[in-house]
């Protein structure tokens, strides 16, 4: 587990990166911290290894308070978690072998141990034929691969993964994203994402906090954020939506489309004898299962006639209107 209380950061210069960060990150989790460029979230991210110190509050991570953590100590921790960067820093001399064993190299550990080791990860992360490659005749995924085969040697409790897929294409997002999901369904590693990219949040992890200007402004389960789309939300991602309408009665529904799909919303109709207006909404990907999220318009007096139906097929609903879109308007020129 991963406990921040309070923790706050200033840089040397007097600049405060992070103010009273209070996150509970628990054991085997998919976890992103989200902002744009600045937000403090790489920072944060390298705070839980002790790559960064802190002024103020507690970072306990496995039972240990980092900042009393003697070098010996800190060193040993850093044993137990693993980073992925996005630039990869591969050895560009070394073959794939050669870079996914120097953890263990550096260790000591016997050549036996760290050869089961190694062709084991390799043919984890699907790269035990180009063990002999160097990183300059692999791709991009390839070589991210490689990084995350490098940073599992020491079998690590932690995985941090620092803006990883940021220099791919989404196709190879997508794998890499798909093989993350694997290790922590398998071995129950905790994974910590740092991202600005949306579709990893939604695709990959389970929570979320989002970062601005160094304090959260938001954090909980992934797909409920996305279903109540807080102002800092809309401000990271741009709000592209229309005005809801201003007659009627808005619902916010969010549903499982695996098994019903866009049929949820024929069934509704079928057994209401309603045809709502959709404002706005898709189906989306969440941690592996599709998720519709719709905003319907019905009329005043049809809200009782449609929410027995939700009530009984929806993950979740609720009435809205544009106090939400205003909300984010008056702070996103606050900012300005």
């Amino acid at each position: 587990m991963i406990e921040m209380r309070h923790l706050g950061k200033v840089w040397d210069d007097g600049a405060e990166v992070l103010r009273d960060i209070n996150l509970t990150i628990g054991e085997g989790e998919m976890y992103a911290l989200v902002g744009r460029s600045g937000a403090g979230k790489s920072t944060l991210l390298r705070c839980i290894n002790g790559l960064t110190s802190y002024e103020s509050g507690s970072m306990v991570v496995d039972g240990h308070e980092i900042k009393d953590l003697s070098h010996q100590e800190i060193r040993e921790l850093r044993r137990q978690i693993g980073m992925v960067f996005q630039q990869f820093s591969l050895l560009e001399r070394e073959n794939v072998y050669n870079n996914v064993a120097l953890p263990m190299s550096c260790w000591g550990y016997a050549k036996e141990d760290i050869d089961r080791k190694v062709r084991s990860l390799l043919a984890l992360v699907g790269l035990k034929e180009r063990m002999d490659a160097r990183p300059r005749n692999l791709s991009g995924g390839q070589k991210q691969r490689v990084a995350i085969a490098r940073a599992l040697t020491m079998d690590p409790k932690i995985l941090l993964c620092d803006e990883a897929t940021s220099a791919l294409d989404p196709k190879t997002t997508s794998s890499i994203l798909d093989l993350l999901m694997r290790i922590n369904e398998e071995t129950g590693i905790t994974i910590v994402v740092v991202t600005h990219q949306m579709e990893v949040v939604r695709k990959a992890c389970q929570k979320a906090c989002i970062l601005e200007h160094g304090v959260i402004a938001d954090m909980g389960d992934v797909l409920d954020i996305f279903y109540r789309r807080p102002a800092s939300l809309l401000r990271l991602v741009g709000d592209e939506r229309s005005r809801l309408p201003e007659t009627g009665a808005n619902l916010r529904v969010a549903f499982d489309a695996e098994g019903a799909g866009t049929g949820f919303l024929g069934a509704l109709s079928h057994e209401t004898g309603l045809v709502p207006a959709i404002v706005e909404g898709g189906i989306e990907p969440f941690r592996g299962r599709g998720v519709g999220l719709f905003t319907l318009n019905v009329a005043e007096g049809d809200v009782a006639r449609i929410a027995p139906f939700l009530d009984a097929h929806a993950l979740k609903w609720d009435r809205t209107d544009d106090s939400w879109l205003a909300a984010s308007v008056d702070a996103d020129e606050t900012e300005e």
